[in-house]
């Protein structure tokens, strides 16, 4: 099978969107669930300085890359500026709602700084693994119709709209991997990247759970109650884990790239949602 490329018409586009400005989200405002609400705002916390540290992380190799890379890593990282700036209004209204996120805050600081100790390459192999963790799980939101079935509007909005831009820019980081380790061997950068993910696995799955059941405490939901929850929300219902089981596991296979599963029909069927928010700077066409 001939290894994938990103595709030579794929466009990516920031799309300027803001929501639930000045409106107020109900406590559980994930269908009413505690836990559904736990995993996706102890997600939403990870972003602003998540995302900022991918956009560094991926700037630091862009010298010297092809230029049509040049202008995905730019309209890449308008895309993240953008989703910073939404999560952090989120996150905001989530505070509102009653939580402490200070915690899982200081949490993410203490791993940005182990990870912003490390060579510029091992950064960029980060978030090479992360980015193609949001993608598996924009792709889930897209597919899952029936994630948000009784949602805030606003919310549900922003992460389809987040999950779109996802996907769109999903080999940006893969590809400037690919420029940045040109001169190694295969067997070095398949050997390095699988390390990599499953070093990242660990981690994210890690940070999530312990910020989910901070959060539930929160909601006076611990012990086993919060445990036997969170297990079925994971790995039942929806089954966050078991949904993107498959798509993490291509990551190990030797000719992996991201576009080796071109899901741009996802973005077509949600993409009308957002026309009136595109950018109008067509320089940023791949």
């Amino acid at each position: 099978m001939a290894k994938a490329t990103t595709p030579a018409d794929l466009v990516i586009t920031p799309r300027d969107q803001r929501f639930g400005r000045g409106a107020a989200v109900s406590r559980w405002w994930a269908n009413g669930d505690p836990f559904a609400t736990a995993f996706f705002n102890a997600l939403s916390v990870t972003f602003p300085k998540g995302e900022a540290f991918f956009i560094d992380a991926v700037k630091a190799h862009r010298d010297g890359v092809p230029e049509r890379l040049a202008r995905e890593i730019r309209a890449f990282t308008m895309q993240e500026v953008m989703h910073s700036r939404e999560h952090v209004a989120f996150n905001n209204r989530v505070v509102e709602a009653g939580y402490d996120v200070a915690p899982l805050e200081a949490r993410v600081d203490e791993i940005l700084a182990i990870a912003n100790a490390r060579p510029a390459i091992v950064r960029l192999a980060a978030t090479m693994a992360l980015e193609h963790y949001t993608a598996i799980l924009a792709q889930m939101i897209l597919k899952r119709t029936d994630l948000f079935p009784d949602t805030d509007a606003a919310s549900a909005a922003l992460w389809r709209w987040h999950a779109i831009e996802e996907i769109e820019h999903k080999g940006v980081a893969y590809d400037t991997w690919l420029h940045a380790t040109r001169g190694w061997s295969r067997g070095k950068r398949w050997r390095i990247k699988t390390i990599m993910m499953l070093i990242i696995t660990v981690n994210f799955w890690a940070r999530r759970i312990e910020g989910m059941l901070e959060l539930l405490r929160q909601d006076g939901i611990t012990g086993w109650r919060a445990r036997a929850g969170l297990a079925r929300y994971l790995l039942v219902r929806p089954g966050i884990l078991r949904l993107i089981a498959l798509p993490w596991l291509s990551f190990f296979l030797p000719r992996f790239h991201p576009w080796n599963d071109d899901d741009r029909a996802l973005i077509a069927r949600h993409e009308s949602d957002y026309a009136a928010a595109v950018m109008p700077d067509r320089t940023l066409a791949a």
